[in-house]
């Protein structure tokens, strides 16, 4: 008897958002896997998938075979080393989303404006743009910093539980940058709270002296991330947090908008 030109296999049916449903099944399981500290075994997928284990195995079968996913020694499925060279394409394309909203930021504050995201346990930074100030601020793209004692820093841990804040502190130490940087961890999870409290992060001179940037969470983003001004400290004041931060706060909803119809 002939077989239906129908195929009932999952590979081949669409979901309710006009995507093939292995597809949406596989990276929602890439998802869950990084969400779990990038290593899980096949019953803690079903658990929080609902997919059943024939499915599940099925689909990591195929990830393995591609690279992006390995299976470890003791049977776990950790995520591969193709994803590294995506997520890092990934991570410079979104700093050039970013430019115009950092470019707004520069218009609007007076002040440079840059994007981070938290990489392991270091801080990167993706994009800036400069202010137009003869005295300004710059910060090389790619660089790599530790986050106890920056903005953006503070602005990408205050969403994270207090004792992976410890944890990521006792792997990196909290050496000081200066002599106004945090250097215990019950003063950078006290500074974590103001975090919570404002609904932004601040550098007083914390990781250079003369220095005070504000910074903010980007809402939402598909990658931890957050954007920043930076100027000296005569000029990004009190008085001046008071109308940079809602400036800071209004861009980054948009730019996470704009991110997420992006991928829409």
């Amino acid at each position: 008897m002939p077989t239906s030109s129908a195929s009932t296999n999952d590979s081949a049916k669409s979901s309710a958002s006009g995507g093939v449903q292995s597809l949406e099944r596989a990276f929602d399981l890439l998802e869950r896997m990084a969400d779990a500290g990038g290593e899980v075994g096949l019953s803690e997928l079903s658990a929080t998938s609902g997919l059943p284990l024939p499915t599940i195995h099925r689909l990591m079968r195929t990830l393995v075979a591609c690279g992006y996913v390995r299976q470890q020694p003791n049977r776990r499925y950790a995520l591969g080393p193709r994803l590294i060279r995506l997520g890092e394409s990934a991570s410079r394309l979104l700093g050039t989303w970013a430019r115009p909203y950092l470019a707004r930021l520069v218009e609007e504050t007076g002040e440079t404006a840059n994007m981070a995201l938290l990489d392991g346990d270091e801080i990167v930074y993706v994009a800036q743009v400069p202010s137009k100030h003869s005295m300004r601020m710059f910060t090389e793209v790619g660089r790599r910093v530790l986050p106890h004692s920056t903005g953006v820093g503070k602005a990408l841990l205050a969403s994270v539980p207090d004792e992976e804040v410890r944890a990521l502190l006792a792997r990196t130490g909290m050496p000081a940058a200066t002599e106004k940087t945090i250097t215990t961890p019950d003063g950078f999870l006290a500074a974590l709270e103001d975090v919570r409290r404002l609904g932004y992060a601040l550098d007083d001179n914390e990781q250079e002296i003369g220095v005070r940037c504000l910074a903010v969470s980007v809402p939402d983003s598909p990658t931890a991330a957050a954007i920043s001004i930076s100027g000296p400290a005569g000029r990004v004041t009190e008085a001046a947090t008071d109308k940079i931060v809602p400036v800071l706060q209004g861009i980054a909803v948009e730019l996470s908008q704009a991110l997420a119809s992006s991928g829409a």
